[in-house]
Order: structure tokens, then sequence, then C-alpha cells
């Protein structure tokens, strides 16, 4: 059970604000910076990671925070963390850019090393996924109830496959022939792995880089809305276990009964 944590309407409302900061800079001729992994950066990612970081250390100032625009953190530091918030403040960056309107705010908590809250904001769409350990998981829009999700418990023939528009190379086009008959479901960021967890795609396969804010809340989400998000070889991803930030290739799906894994022999 999570214990000692603020209602989570508090934190909904905090990730409606860092989206609104966001659609105040999308609206307009903004600039764009890369940084040293060549990754776009935009005023609205620091936008967003100033009002998550307030708004945190305000709410919870106990609880340490790891932000993909503060993630200078040594792991001789954050290993000593037993709990903390993993936040991506633009979650797509690339698609805020290309101005598609798929990118979202993502705030997760991480107990030990997985996360056990998640909120994920579609600014653009005024909707929310939401998750927690034990508890369920819904999909809020605006002006709306919030409306419970959970994952497709059996596979679909074609398998709907939520896919990448940004990233796609030969390792998923070869998990793909091997998967045999499938929809592609196209998305941008994290809203991916929503798919999976409101039961619209079957399976997400992720084999490129990732780091661990982009996938933290959204995992929450599909693992309380009974799904599993692993590593290729059907470990839970874990978190905060290494130096390194990046993610293994990894996998998300809601019927357990089908060895997807199998899917990437030779890879």
């Amino acid at each position: 059970m999570i214990q000692n944590l603020p209602p989570v309407e508090s934190l909904l409302d905090l990730a409606r604000s860092a989206g609104d900061a966001i659609l105040q800079i999308y609206e307009t001729d903004f600039a764009v910076q890369s940084k040293s992994d060549q990754s776009p950066l935009t005023a609205a990612d620091m936008a967003s990671h100033r009002i998550i970081d307030q708004g945190l250390r305000s709410l919870t100032p106990d609880i340490p925070i790891l932000s993909e625009e503060s993630s200078t953190v040594p792991f001789a530091e954050r290993r000593q963390w037993q709990r903390y918030w993993l936040v991506d403040p633009l979650d797509g960056t690339k698609e805020f850019v290309k101005r598609n309107g798929e990118f979202t705010v993502n705030i997760a908590l991480v107990e030990g090393h997985t996360p056990v809250l998640g909120v994920v904001h579609v600014p653009v769409k005024d909707l929310v996924y939401y998750g927690a350990k034990d508890r369920g998981a819904w999909r809020k829009a605006a002006h709306a109830d919030a409306v419970p999700i959970r994952v497709c418990p059996q596979r679909r023939d074609p398998v709907q496959v939520a896919g990448s528009r940004s990233h796609a190379g030969e390792s998923l086009q070869n998990f793909l022939r091997r998967l045999g008959p499938h929809e592609i479901v196209s998305m941008g960021s994290s809203l991916k792995l929503c798919l999976v967890a409101d039961g619209t795609a079957d399976l997400y396969p992720r084999l490129g880089p990732t780091s661990e804010w982009d996938t933290g809340a959204a995992q929450a989400v599909v693992e309380a809305a009974g799904g599993r998000v692993t590593d290729t070889e059907l470990h839970p991803l874990s978190y905060n276990t290494k130096e390194s930030l990046l993610n293994p290739h990894f996998l998300v799906f809601g019927d357990t009964s089908v060895d997807w894994a199998s899917y990437l022999a030779n890879d």
C-alpha cells in the first residue's frame, strides 16, 4: 500500500498546470535547442519542469525528485533513495516540435525499483491516464468523470500493435514479421504504453533507446490496469539500479499467456 501521499487529484492538477504552461509555448514560434545527446530541448520542457519540481517539493518535501531536466544526481546519492518522484516534464519533445499533439507530462512515484503510481497527462487533449499499484487505473477526459481502464486480456487477431511515429528500425521490423498478422496503431511518446493500458493495443514492443523517465509513469498505469512492462527476457522493467538511466529494450502487453519474447529470436 502506498502511504503518506497527497490526494491523486493534487497530482492531476499539477500535471495539468504543467500542461497549460506547455500549451502557452506550443502556440508560439518557439526555439529548439539540442542537448548533449542531440535530443531537442524547448522552453516548454523547462517551464513544465519548474512547475512540477516546485509543486512536488511543496506537496512532498521529504521525497527526492529525478527529472529529465535535472538528471545529474549521481548514482552514489540516488541509490540510497527508497522512494522518489521520476518526472519527464515533456515526453515526446520531437512530437511537440512537429506540432502533432502527441506529447505528454509524466509523473511517477518509484518505490524500491518499481513505479507504483503514475500520471500521464496529454495537454493538447486535456486527457489524463493515471493509476496506482493495487488501486486500479483510469482515463479522464476534460470535464468528464474518470473511467476505469483495463488491458485487453487476450490478444486479438490481427494483433493490435502500438508503434512509434519517430522511431523504427530493423529489429522491430523483424519482430513484426515473426509476429504475423498485425495492425499498427501509430502514436508518439508514452501514449503507446497507455494504448495498451486501456485495451486499444495488445502490444507495444520498444526495441530502441529510452530513458527511465520516459516509461515510469506509464508503466505504473499499465501495471495498475493489469498489464506488464518487461525487458526482452520478460523480467519487469526496474528503475534506479545502475549509473545509467537508459532502459533496456522492452515489451508492453496485456495477454500474459503469450510468450511475446519468442518473436525476438536472433535479435
